[in-house]
């Protein structure tokens, strides 16, 4: 088990921008040994009141859409031209084997991993809803205690309920290819509503024409959406991380999504609403995490199942019954 430290010692670090203590501390957010969960949220506690200063950004894409291409040219344009200091939270799929994280987002960011004003945490997505880890939340509060402005949640892609990652950003950003093919498109219904903008990546050589083409077309789509409880009308641009394109207009639609949502109050009210959906999701986390640690039913659990596979009870009847036992 690795070394544990006290509240306090965690919190200095974190303060002073210490990045080892930084990873250390979502290393042990991360944990699920019951010996570490009130350590852990003894220290989300005291870091609270100096987090929640930055633009969270929410960013998923299409298979081969090249989200970490595309968010360590972003990232690198946030330090170097609006002065941002930046989190990267990726999000890996996760091996069924060991557990932990296939593709390694930090390999795969060279130039943003070694800028001293960035800081990456891949982390294994597990079997949590949407490629979002457990601790992510807890992981931005961190990481803006440490004094990063500006952090990007990236997911493992469309595919799985998107809903966990929009749940805890301020902005949602879609990445699309030119011409992905109709088979996407049920896909793309439903994630679509909740970006507030759409990027069409790889808007290059070849694809530049194809890309423009695109663009129009999710334009004029979203116009048919209902209006967002935003008030705000997603954009759609077109960019490439390749020849650097792009990248700033797309800052200049968070900070213009940003602007009208602080001045119109939704800003606020989706982060008050997000703390409540947080709380919730804690809680059911929680119950699920002690039945399922609750000595009779992982003494009854297995025989029970073997009924319900083979058909001899009722899968409703049996988890009344575990229920029951709790």
């Amino acid at each position: 088990m690795a070394k544990r430290f006290s509240a306090e010692k965690y919190v200095e670090g974190i303060l002073a921008g210490d990045r080892v203590m930084l990873s250390r501390a979502i290393t042990l957010v991360e944990s699920r040994l019951a010996s570490d969960l009130d350590l852990a949220q003894d220290v989300i506690n005291q870091v609270l009141p100096h987090a929640g200063k930055s633009v969270r950004i929410g960013i998923t894409g299409v298979p081969g859409v090249g989200k970490s291409t595309f968010i360590e040219a972003f990232g690198n344009h946030l330090i170097q031209e609006q002065g941002k200091k930046l989190a990267v939270l990726a999000i890996d799929p996760t091996s069924q084997r060991t557990g932990g994280s296939i593709l390694g987002d930090k390999t795969r960011m060279e130039s943003l991993s070694v800028n001293p004003q960035a800081f990456i945490r891949p982390s294994p997505a597990g079997k949590s809803l949407g490629g979002v880890t457990r601790s992510t939340r807890e992981s931005i509060i961190l990481c803006e205690a440490a004094g990063f402005d500006a952090i990007i949640v990236e997911t493992v892609g469309v595919g799985q309920s998107e809903t966990a990652v929009h749940a805890m950003v301020d902005f949602f950003l879609l990445l699309m290819l030119a011409g992905a093919g109709d088979e996407l498109q049920g896909i793309k219904r439903g994630i679509m509503e909740m970006a507030d903008a759409i990027a069409i990546t790889k808007a290059d050589g070849e694809n530049a024409m194809k890309a423009k083409a695109a663009r129009a077309e999710y334009q004029n789509a979203l116009h048919l959406y209902p209006m967002a409880a935003s008030g705000w009308l997603p954009k759609v641009s077109v960019c490439s991380a390749m020849e650097q394109t792009g990248l700033d207009t797309i800052w200049q639609t968070i900070a213009a999504y940003l602007e009208l949502t602080r001045q119109n109050g939704f800003f606020e009210r989706k982060r008050h609403d997000q703390n409540l959906q947080w709380m919730y999701e804690a809680i059911r986390q929680g119950l699920e995490d002690n039945f399922y640690a609750h000595q009779q039913v992982k003494d009854q659990l297995p025989g029970i199942a073997d009924q319900v596979k083979e058909g001899r009870k009722s899968a409703f009847a049996a988890a009344s019954e575990l229920l029951k036992l709790v």
